[in-house]
């Protein structure tokens, strides 16, 4: 049975850790690099690191927290904000990152997706997809959650896979900071038939929610949360525990 993997999230802001509702309204929270030190040893399977201001500010990613945040982990390590060309691949690769996230960029370059795959394996490219419900359906948002593109998310993700994304991250604009639970219809909808590992962003609140995530959604490989984490709301060695009573396979933190 494939182990379920638990994801804190990083969203960092001019070398500081940030969290909103619905993408808005940002508060300081904390050093990258103290909290991705403090998740590596209480059990997170993974990391995400975002600048999520690069590429609505047309920039490279920042480095220098990077490089700092990712000699302090031992977990694997997503990276992305301001990913555009195989240059930015390299770069943070070279910074210490794993897996190489890619939202904006591939939406401008679609063909990117295919070049990274082919230059660093499909294992490493992860198409991120900021989702949002509009007239019916599901639509692609860019630069942070700012821009509607128009582009159908079901179709996306269907062409990201097709191009060689290993990895899809499904974030919901709809349930984003909201604490409501995981926007399970939009998942099924969206990534149900991905054929690739599938990781649930936005809406987690409680430990229950990712319970729910789990059973109802059994094609999800992850959860990825942030402020639940960030506040100590929710603790991962406890939400692991109480995931395994549920029957969820999970990687029990030693005690």
């Amino acid at each position: 049975m494939i182990t379920k993997r638990i994801i804190p999230c990083l969203d960092v802001r001019d070398g500081r850790v940030v969290k909103g509702v619905n993408f808005e309204g940002l508060r300081d929270v904390s050093s990258p690099v103290e909290l991705a030190e403090f998740y590596d040893k209480n059990g997170a399977d993974e990391l995400v690191f975002y600048d999520i201001t690069a590429s609505a500010e047309g920039r490279a990613l920042f480095t220098g927290a990077l490089r700092e945040t990712a000699s302090k982990v031992f977990i694997p390590l997503t990276v992305g904000g301001g990913i555009n060309t195989l240059e930015d691949f390299d770069r943070v690769l070279k910074c210490g990152a794993d897996k190489v996230s890619v939202n904006s960029g591939a939406i401008r370059d679609p063909s990117l997706i295919e070049k990274a795959a082919k230059r660093y394996g499909d294992q490493c490219v992860v198409l991120s997809v900021d989702c949002k419900r509009v007239g019916g359906g599901y639509r692609v948002f860019a630069r942070g959650g700012r821009d509607d593109t128009g582009i159908d998310a079901v179709e996306w993700v269907r062409r990201g896979v097709a191009s060689g994304a290993g990895e899809i991250v499904l974030n919901s604009i709809d349930t984003d900071g909201v604490k409501g639970g995981f926007d399970i219809e939009m998942l099924r909808d969206v990534c149900g038939n991905a054929g690739v590992p599938v990781i649930a962003s936005g809406g987690a609140g409680c430990a229950e929610d990712f319970i729910e995530l789990f059973r109802e959604a059994p094609f999800v490989d992850a959860g990825l949360a942030a402020s639940i984490f960030h506040f100590r709301e929710v603790e991962i060695p406890a939400l692991k525990d109480k995931l395994a009573e549920a029957g969820v396979n999970v990687r029990r933190v030693r005690k």
